[in-house]
């Protein structure tokens, strides 16, 4: 691959960011799910404001229905699924269509979960498919900043998610040690000074997750 124009570097970075959105929230939602059957004090309305997700949904019933599946839901799941295939399918000469695939596999997957009366083994499906996507991006794509691209995406997404679901102080110490020499590497252009102060931020005693969550949404320059 040659110079990688902005809009392919928009895109791969954007394609990155949604696919890690879909893996960790589809985990988290697969982790809560019996939780949402069997316990009337599981907490969904903390878990959007959290996400910064507008509480559409009115009960845990809704949420549990239209959270994952929703198409039309603009924070649903599905809808970043679909976001994330509009990126790929861009990219297809970039990143392969065996990569492709398994983005197409996923969403297979997920629309396989809406009518099943078992979601969460076809839910593991899409888990797994987007493990499988990582595992060929890294094989058969050639260009190194195209990986490295994609990858910045993938750790911005998941120290935001970690960072605004105060995960344990050491998860998020640990993807913001794998973000930086991505995006060093990757050729984006980003604050320097935002980068170290993300760094700082992990590394001096407790965490401030709101800090954390704002350096890392504001770290590229636009």
């Amino acid at each position: 691959m040659g110079i990688i124009s902005v809009e392919q570097t928009d895109r791969l970075f954007w394609l990155g960011r949604y696919s890690e959105r879909v893996y960790t929230t589809l985990r988290l939602y697969s982790e809560s799910f019996d939780r949402l059957i069997d316990m009337d004090s599981y907490d969904y309305a903390e878990f959007c404001r959290r996400l910064d997700i507008p509480d559409v949904y009115g009960s845990k019933e809704k949420f549990k229905e239209s959270y994952p599946f929703d198409e039309e839901d603009t924070n649903s799941i599905l809808s970043n699924l679909l976001r994330a295939y509009d990126n790929a399918i861009v990219l297809r000469e970039e990143i392969g269509s065996e990569t492709l695939s398994y983005i197409q596999l996923a969403i297979y997957d997920m629309q396989k979960a809406r009518i099943s009366r078992a979601p969460l083994i076809e839910m593991q499906s899409v888990i797994d498919n987007l493990l499988a996507f990582w595992g060929i991006a890294d094989d058969i794509i050639d260009s190194e900043q195209t990986r490295n691209i994609i990858k910045a995406g993938k750790r911005v997404e998941r120290v935001d998610l970690f960072g605004r679901l105060h995960l344990p102080a050491a998860n998020i110490t640990r993807e913001v040690h794998r973000l930086i020499p991505r995006i060093e590497r990757s050729g984006i252009r980003y604050h320097e000074e935002g980068l170290e102060r993300l760094k700082n931020l992990v590394e001096t005693g407790e965490i401030d997750y709101y800090k954390v969550v704002y350096e890392v949404e504001h770290l590229l320059e636009v």
